[in-house]
């Protein structure tokens, strides 16, 4: 079977909003791999829809050896990847993973990921639990760093 199989097929076509308790996860979706890399990032939008607020504290892929909650910071005029103990979700404010920000990092990838696979992710939340996400793969072109090599510094971007 190609990549992930008929299975993930079907369930990357299903993919939609997930939620556990009061955690709702939008648009999950994580990068291709290029070339030969081991490592690739995923991507989502993350709200309560409850009073309190929650914490993004874990998070898990059967198709990496590790995956890490990780932010982008500047440190010398450099872009620098670096891990976070959790990601915090505010009731009205969602936070948003995305390229250049907060992100998963998926590390030692079991496999090369390309556009039209999933990736199913296991989001640990201090409140709401487990949330189990299947993140459609999609090319990212034109950017380089979380899926282009191993790297975990990256030069600033220019425009």
């Amino acid at each position: 079977m190609h990549r992930l199989g008929v299975v993930g097929a079907l369930v990357a076509g299903l993919a939609g909003p997930a939620q556990a308790g009061e955690v709702m996860v939008h648009a999950a979706w994580a990068r291709a791999t290029i070339g030969n890399a081991p490592n690739s990032a995923a991507y989502m939008t993350l709200e309560t829809t409850g009073d309190a607020p929650d914490r993004l504290i874990a998070t898990s892929s059967p198709l990496a050896e590790k995956a890490e909650l990780h932010a982008h910071i500047m440190d010398g005029g450099i872009a620098r990847m670096r891990p976070v103990d959790a990601v915090e979700v505010a009731p009205g404010a969602p936070a948003v993973l995305e390229p250049g920000g907060l992100h998963i990092m998926l590390f030692e990838l079991r496999q090369k990921l390309a556009p039209g696979d999933s990736v199913p992710l296991t989001l640990v939340f201090e409140r709401a639990g487990e949330v189990i996400v299947e993140a459609p793969v999609r090319a990212m072109a034109g950017v380089s760093g979380h899926g282009s090599h191993g790297a975990m510094d990256h030069p600033p971007k220019t425009n």
